[in-house]
C-alpha cells in the first residue's frame, strides 16, 4: 500500500516521524513535501495529498495540520478522518446537522500538557491561578511568583489550534489570552523560543518535551502539586490531561473501521 504524506512548513519533524513509522510497518510513502521551512499552507499540500489519492498515485493520503483545520476538511468532504487535540465545537457541530450529516467521536488517547521555561528559571512550581493571572498578562514578572526580576514572555499556539483551545479552556477557564502572548504556529517552535528565552513560559504536549526546557510542577486545588509525567497523567494526579480524538462521517464507517479499530 502506498501512502501520500503532506504538511505545512511547521511540522517537519512531525512528518518525518510519521513517515519513519509507517515505512518501519512495510507501507511505501509518496512524501509530497514541504520540506522546507518556508511558509507553506493547507490548501497547497493538502490539495497535492487529495489529488495523488484520487488520480491513484497512493492508496491513501494524511494531511498534517491544526485541529480546526482538520474538522473543516472533515466538514468539507476533504478527508475521511479529522484527528483533533480538542472536542468538536458546539458550532462546528451544528453546520455538519445542517448539511444533514452526523459525525462519530472515538477517543484514542490521552495528553498532559507541559507547562515549560526556561532551564535557568528557578521556579519550579504554580498553582492553575498563577498560570491565568500569567497567560492573561495580569502577573508579568517571575519575582510575582518567586522567581528573578525578569519579565516573563508568553508564548502561545495559534487560535486554530486544539492545544489552545484546551488550555484556554482548562487553565484559563475560557477567558482570553493576553493581547501581548506571543503565538507559535507549532510545538517545536515553541520549545525552540522557550529554550533561548530565560524568560519564557509556554505549553507543549508532554512527548515534545526535552532537555532543552524545564517543565513544572502544577497545582489546581493550590495544595497539591505533580509533574508532567506519564505515570502521573495516566493516574490522573497531574491535572492538564486532554483526550485526543479521531472524528468521522457515520456514513463512512465501514470504510474507515479499519483504520480506528
Amino acid at each position: 500500500m502506498k501512502i501520500a504524506i503532506g504538511n505545512d512548513h511547521t511540522a517537519l519533524e512531525m512528518k518525518a516521524a510519521i513517515k519513519a513509522h509507517l515505512e518501519e510497518k512495510g507501507y511505501e510513502v509518496l512524501d509530497l513535501g514541504t520540506n522546507s521551512t518556508d511558509s507553506c499552507d493547507y490548501p497547497v499540500y493538502g490539495e497535492k495529498v487529495g489529488r495523488a489519492v484520487v488520480d491513484g498515485e497512493a492508496d491513501l493520503g494524511i494531511a498534517i495540520c491544526g485541529t480546526g483545520v482538520g474538522i473543516s476538511a472533515l466538514m468539507d468532504h476533504t478527508t475521511d478522518i479529522a484527528m483533533a487535540s480538542r472536542p468538536i465545537k458546539f458550532s462546528e457541530k451544528m453546520k455538519i446537522k445542517g448539511a444533514g450529516e452526523e459525525v462519530d467521536e472515538v477517543i484514542v488517547a490521552y495528553d498532559a500538557l507541559a507547562v515549560v521555561v526556561h532551564p535557568s528559571n528557578p521556579v519550579k512550581q504554580l498553582t492553575r491561578q498563577q498560570l491565568e493571572d500569567i497567560f492573561r498578562g495580569k502577573i508579568n514578572n517571575w519575582k510575582q511568583v518567586g522567581g528573578d526580576d525578569r519579565k516573563i514572555v508568553v508564548y502561545s499556539r495559534e487560535t486554530s489550534s486544539g492545544t489552545y483551545e484546551f488550555f484556554k479552556e482548562s487553565v484559563l477557564k475560557n477567558k482570553n489570552y493576553m493581547a501581548s502572548s506571543l503565538s507559535m504556529p507549532a510545538t517545536g517552535a515553541i520549545i525552540q523560543s522557550v529554550s533561548q528565552t530565560k524568560g519564557a513560559i509556554g505549553y507543549v504536549g508532554l512527548a515534545y518535551v526535552s532537555p532543552r526546557v524545564k517543565t513544572l510542577s502544577v497545582s489546581y486545588d493550590g495544595s497539591h502539586y505533580a509533574t508532567p509525567t506519564v505515570e502521573n497523567a495516566t493516574n490522573k494526579t497531574y491535572p492538564i490531561v486532554r483526550p485526543l480524538y479521531y472524528y468521522y462521517n457515520v456514513k463512512n464507517k465501514e470504510q474507515v473501521s479499519p483504520l480506528i479499530q
